[in-house]
């Protein structure tokens, strides 16, 4: 789970690990369209060791692994499928390393500048290009999902730059060596199990299974369980490909959203103009919030767009409904930018726990239109 505020460059995938674990059951019921395998059980020669790891890690290491093994063959696990994504891991010291410089809520950079690197012209002009390619995909998943098209390519935009940078670390590798780590042994023990999951399912080459240090793969950034619960075939072919195909990536990427709330025919939130005389006190939220506590925290309590228009906020955009319900945030405190998010907003926070990620979600998928 990420810091409120916290900024994780590229994907930002760290930040919504905890939130995983929450998610997870709505999601399970998913399944993933299969046509048979698609590829041998080849196990992928692990990566060299950027640096030599501590006197008896890879030991201790090898020793927690077979672990590992002998409690996915009490699963009822093919051995093929086990071994293939775990025989042979090593240890990475470099996995640990990055894990561990992962910045703190004091270093976080504002929303102003985070949102001045992630929704900028480059970024835009490529999702131009994506939405050309995809159209088709896109309005058919909309269809299907509600999701609009142009909040996918937000997210997907977000998460990889449209597939620019997904990481090329080996996921089973990354994934085992912070589950020995033990920091959060738990979570990343299931991520491995899910990926021998995916592996036994036969659709995906095991080598395909790359992406960042902490697990992510794909263009989608998923993480090995919301692949199994959110990925689907967009294009047909049996398998739901989130390294190589765009329709699997769109499909996937809205199914995802639709499963953590997205609401058709409303949006995400827009930007306001707050008057100086506001008195925070008055709108302040007294719940506390359960589930992404320090992000959701920043925000005010519901009130409806009515009483907010009433309260002298001010918009460019067209106003919803003045029943419509909306919270005020202001991710870099009074006098900075100010925006009021809908419900679909906290289906952007379901992706990433972060209001500096789920904003600029809205922001660039708003370019998108």
């Amino acid at each position: 789970m990420a810091p409120a505020g916290a900024v994780w460059h590229g994907a930002g995938v760290f930040a919504r690990l905890a939130l995983l674990l929450a998610l997870a059951p709505g999601l399970a019921a998913a399944r993933i369209t299969t046509a048979g395998p698609a590829t041998s059980f080849a196990p992928q020669p692990p990566a060299p060791l950027l640096t030599d790891p501590p006197h008896g890690v890879d030991a201790d290491f090898a020793a927690w692994l077979a672990g590992f093994r002998a409690d996915e063959l009490a699963r009822g696990l093919p051995v093929a499928a086990v071994d293939a994504t775990v025989g042979g891991l090593r240890y990475s010291p470099r996995v640990v390393e990055l894990d561990r410089a992962q910045p703190g809520t004091g270093t976080a950079a504002s929303f102003a500048d985070y949102a001045g690197r992630h929704v900028e012209g480059l970024i835009v002009a490529r999702g131009r290009n994506v939405r050309a390619d995809v159209g088709t995909d896109l309005a058919a998943t909309e269809a299907t999902t509600g999701v609009p098209g142009t909040v996918v390519l937000g997210i997907w935009g977000m998460e990889s730059s449209f597939g620019a940078v997904t990481g090329t670390f080996d996921v089973p590798r990354s994934l085992a060596t912070l589950a020995f780590d033990g920091r959060r042994r738990d979570l990343f023990t299931r991520e491995l199990a899910a990926t021998v999951d995916i592996v036994a399912r036969g659709t995906i080459p095991r080598e395909r299974l790359t992406g960042s240090w902490a697990g992510a793969m794909g263009q989608t950034q998923f993480l090995p369980s919301t692949y199994l619960a959110a990925a689907r075939d967009g294009d047909g072919d049996g398998r739901a490909d989130i390294w190589l195909s765009r329709p699997d990536i769109v499909r996937s990427i809205a199914t995802k959203l639709a499963a953590d709330g997205w609401r058709a025919g409303a949006g995400w939130g827009f930007a306001v103009t707050v008057p100086p005389g506001l008195d925070r006190g008055r709108v302040r939220n007294l719940v506390l919030p359960t589930t992404c506590i320090t992000v959701l925290a920043k925000h005010s309590r519901w009130i409806p767009i009515g009483e907010w228009r009433a309260l002298g906020l001010t918009t460019a955009m067209l106003w919803p409904p003045d029943d419509a319900l909306a919270t005020l945030v202001e991710p870099d405190g009074p006098g900075g930018r100010a925006f009021l998010t809908l419900g679909n907003y906290r289906a952007l926070l379901g992706y990433n726990c972060s209001n500096f990620y789920a904003l600029s979600v809205g922001l660039l998928s708003d370019e998108l239109r």
